[in-house]
C-alpha cells in the first residue's frame, strides 16, 4: 500500500514537464434520421427507440488506417507519461523528453502522410460509396475535401509544471498563504495519483503474466498431436513487461521507494527471459510464474 507522504513541488517542476496531446480524426459516420424513423415504424415502436448511423465510407479501410495510427499514438503517449489533470495534461519526465519528442515527430509525420493520402483519394472513395451504400447514399452527407481536412488535427504543447510562487494576485498575506497551501495540496494529490497509476500498471502487468503462465486444467492439442498444458500467449507478454520496467525508471520522478522496489523486482524476474523460452521450458515458465506470484502477494494490497 502507498505510504502517505508529501512531495516537493519544486523537485517535480525541475524534473518533469506537462504535455498536452490532441489528435482529431473525422469519424466518417452520419445519423440517418429517415432510416431511423423507418426502423421505428417497421418495428412498431411507440417512441423513438434508436438511431441509425451510416458509415459513409463503408468498405474502405483508408479512414480506418488513420484511426489506427491515432489510437497507437495515444496508447504510446500514455506509456511515456503519467496522469496529471482532468484537462488532459500529462506529466513527462525530463529524462524522456528528447526520445519522446523524436518519436512524437515520427508519429506526426505518419499521421500527416496518412491523412494526405486519404484526402487525395477522397473523391474516388465517395464515388465508390455510391455503389456500396446503394439507396442509403446521399451526396449531401459528404463534406468537401477542404472541410474534411479541418476535421483532422495532430497538436501537442509542452509547458512547465507550475510552482506555488507563480501567483500574481493581490489577496493579502493570509490569502496568498491559503492559495499556496491549496496549490501544494493539489500538487501532492496529483503526484500521488501519478504514483498510484504506476503501481496499478505494475499490478496489472503482474496479474496478466501470472494468468498466462498458469498451466491449463485440461491439456490442449498442438497441430502435431502433442498434448501440452501451456496457455497460448504472444511475445508481447514479456515485451510489454520489459517496456514497462524501462519506462517506470523515468516516470518515477519522485523516486518513490514502493514503485521502484516493485519495478526492480519485476525487472529481475524477467531478466534474460523471452516468450519463446517460457513456451518451451516448463521449468522456466513455472519459475517465472512463482516469482511473479510472490511479487503479487507482496504488493497487491
Amino acid at each position: 500500500m502507498l505510504q502517505d507522504k508529501d512531495y516537493a513541488y519544486s523537485n517535480i517542476s525541475s524534473s518533469a514537464m506537462l504535455v498536452d496531446l490532441g489528435i482529431s480524426v473525422w469519424t466518417g459516420r452520419k445519423l440517418d434520421k429517415q432510416v431511423s424513423a423507418e426502423i421505428d415504424s417497421a418495428k412498431s415502436t411507440k417512441a423513438k427507440a434508436g438511431n441509425y448511423h451510416k458509415n459513409l465510407l463503408a468498405g474502405s479501410e483508408k479512414l480506418a488506417e488513420i484511426g489506427k495510427i491515432a489510437s497507437a499514438v495515444r496508447n504510446w503517449h500514455y506509456t511515456q507519461t503519467s496522469p496529471w489533470s482532468d484537462a488532459g495534461s500529462r506529466l513527462l519526465p525530463a529524462t524522456l523528453f528528447m526520445d519522446y519528442k523524436l518519436k512524437l515527430t515520427e508519429y506526426e509525420k505518419m499521421f500527416s502522410d496518412a491523412v494526405e493520402k486519404f484526402l487525395a483519394e477522397y473523391d474516388q472513395l465517395v464515388n465508390q460509396s455510391a455503389f456500396t451504400l446503394g439507396a442509403l447514399f446521399n451526396r449531401d452527407d459528404y463534406p468537401s475535401v477542404d472541410n474534411i481536412r479541418r476535421k483532422f488535427a495532430f497538436t501537442y504543447t509542452f509547458s512547465p509544471v507550475p510552482e506555488s510562487g507563480d501567483f500574481r494576485v493581490d489577496v493579502g498575506n493570509q490569502g496568498m498563504a491559503e492559495l499556496r497551501t491549496n496549490f501544494e495540496n493539489a500538487i501532492n494529490t496529483r503526484v500521488k495519483g501519478a504514483i498510484e497509476d504506476m503501481r496499478t500498471q505494475l499490478i496489472d502487468q503482474l496479474s496478466h503474466m501470472s494468468e498466462k503462465l498458469s498451466d491449463l486444467d485440461e491439456p490442449r492439442t498442438l497441430k502435431d498431436g502433442t498434448l501440452v498444458t501451456t496457455q497460448i500467449f504472444r511475445d508481447s507478454l514479456v515485451e510489454n513487461a520489459v517496456e514497462l520496467v524501462k519506462n517506470l525508471k523515468h516516470l518515477n520522478i519522485t523516486g518513490d521507494a514502493d514503485v521502484e522496489t516493485m519495478r526492480a523486482e519485476l525487472e529481475s524476474a524477467i531478466k534474460n527471459i523471452d516468450a519463446q523460452t517460457l513456451r518451451e521450458s516448463d521449468e522456466a515458465r513455472r519459475k517465472t510464474k512463482a516469482r511473479v506470484d510472490a511479487l503479487l502477494s507482496k504488493f497487491a494490497i
